[in-house]
């Protein structure tokens, strides 16, 4: 039983993980240029039909990816007093925390906004341009410090590092992540 619970809590952080981060990727390599190629009387439909579901997944996947990664964390490395000792303890620890960062981000900006859109679809009502901008700089942010998180969660077992290494390979993966992300939504847009 004791290697039944890692496996499972581990299962469940990959599952929300996958579900968090694939719909992270959905809203900014494919919604951020569908929207702005719709005509604006189709996009408060679209909004009502398509993305209040999709935020309802992406921020209940979230928080259930930070509680699991909290409990694996715990299982695996707290519990046996390696809080940052080893170097596996640093690189998990650091895409914990990026994690957790990504996640108050979509609780505390981009919920928060995308509430504001999707209720002023629903009434018939012209969104603020800024709280979608808001929203945009917000689900960028993720999308960016979602490669180094990624980086150092599969890191953890299979390439710790220690924190130079850390600093380096999380700016590194950052970087690819922007360059993709601008692709994608700016320099390229036509294309995709």
């Amino acid at each position: 039983m004791n290697d039944a619970m890692p496996l499972l809590v581990r299962w469940l952080h990959f599952l929300f993980g996958i579900t968090w981060i694939g719909l992270l990727y959905y809203l900014n390599l494919v919604n951020v240029r569908m929207m702005a190629s719709l005509d604006a009387g189709v996009r408060p439909a679209v909004i009502g039909a398509n993305l209040r579901r999709v935020m309802a997944w992406f921020r209940h996947s979230s928080w259930l990816t930070v509680l699991m990664g909290l409990v694996l964390i715990y299982i695996l490395y707290w519990s046996n007093g390696d809080f940052a000792a080893s170097n596996r303890g640093k690189t998990i620890l650091t895409g914990g925390l990026l994690g957790i960062i990504m996640m108050l981000n979509v609780w505390g900006i981009i919920w928060r906004v995308q509430k504001k859109i999707i209720a002023a679809a629903a009434a018939g009502t012209p969104a603020d341009p800024s709280w979608g901008r808001t929203g945009l700089y917000a689900s960028r942010t993720n999308f960016i410090l979602s490669f180094p998180m990624l980086l150092f969660m599969a890191g953890a077992s299979h390439g710790a590092m220690d924190w130079p290494m850390i600093f380096v390979s999380g700016l590194i993966a950052a970087a690819i992540g922007a360059v993709v992300l601008f692709t994608v939504q700016k320099w390229a847009a036509p294309n995709f």
